[in-house]
């Protein structure tokens, strides 16, 4: 296909376009120079014009003008105002749904229903077994189209206990007591139960909200309670700026010097000898047992004489 070439009617046609451009943005001094035009297609041309409108920096007008065949006369075919290159623009645009956030949620407005929502899981349908079926719907509470799916209550639970009303809260960490010891929680039902609850307590800040066990604030059912007596003694007072000065090195040495001088009595030594001539020879030593040998082992020429006893210590005999 050939190239469209330039056409001198619609090239001349700028007057044209620029009328056309003010009555669009309403006031002339809006619609500034001429940048120039692009040759669009046969008898088909485009005429750029610079903006001066504020918050429009990089925009620019286009009006594309064109000619019937053997026509000398330019018509205006649509005017528009169009970002450039180096435009300010917005952020990109997103569906409703998908730009929705929580919190985001209004009186009257109402959310798209989503076919195929992963948080959600198929409900329980009543199968005419009347035992069953009041097991499902009234005790458990599974009567409904959909219910929570294992997703979705991972998503709740982590949710809330990272939320305001967690234990990370300020008034959490500045609390005296948990929830779960509060007279005003009511457990939930369900396997949340074991995690959460919702405060009743009307001067509480989570007064109707679901709380983590582990949460806490200033109206727990317990505070300023007198705490009882103990069973255990007190402790004794200590002052701590009652300090006593040890100084281990110099005990270390007055015990090795008193160690030192110990009296060698303490060591059990033995008897001094005494010489041979200052011993008895009728008794023997305290400490050393007599020497006594078997009367059939006394050789036969020493006999016991009449001066001498037979034994130490007994009566001379009779003569």
């Amino acid at each position: 296909m050939a190239a469209a070439t330039k056409d001198a009617v619609l090239a001349s046609a700028v007057d044209l376009a620029r009328e056309a451009a003010q009555e669009v943005a309403d006031r002339p001094e809006l619609v500034g120079e001429h940048l120039g035009l692009v040759v669009e297609g046969e008898r088909l041309v485009t005429h750029r014009f610079a903006t001066t409108a504020p918050g429009y920096r990089g925009w620019h007008w286009a009006v594309t003008v064109a000619r019937v065949p053997r026509g000398r006369t330019a018509s205006v075919c649509e005017v528009h105002l169009l970002p450039g290159d180096d435009a300010l623009l917005g952020p990109a645009w997103v569906p409703w749904a998908e730009r929705l956030r929580p919190g985001d949620l209004g009186p009257g407005d109402v959310l798209p229903y989503l076919a195929d929502d992963e948080r959600l899981d198929q409900g329980y349908e009543a199968t005419g077994d009347v035992d069953a079926d009041e097991l499902a719907i009234v005790e458990l509470g599974l009567g409904r189209e959909r219910v929570l799916s294992p997703l979705g209550r991972s998503e709740a639970a982590q949710r809330w206990y990272a939320g305001s009303h967690g234990p990370m809260a300020p008034q959490a960490l500045a609390a005296s007591a948990p929830c779960s010891t509060c007279g005003f929680l009511v457990l939930m039902a369900g396997s949340l139960r074991t995690e959460f609850g919702v405060c009743a307590n009307e001067w509480s800040p989570d007064d109707g909200r679901v709380v983590s066990m582990d949460h806490g604030c200033g109206a727990h059912s317990q505070t300023d309670v007198v705490p009882g007596p103990s069973d255990w003694p007190d402790a004794p007072p200590s002052d701590d700026l009652d300090l006593e000065l040890v100084r281990l090195v110099d005990e270390h040495r007055a015990g090795d010097e008193a160690a030192r001088e110990e009296p060698a009595a303490e060591v059990d030594q033995p008897a001094e000898e005494q010489p041979a001539d200052e011993q008895p020879t009728d008794v023997p030593p305290l400490d050393e047992p007599a020497d006594e040998q078997p009367a059939d082992e006394q050789p036969v020429d020493e006999q016991p004489t009449a001066d001498a006893p037979d034994e130490p210590g007994s009566a001379p005999a009779e003569g």
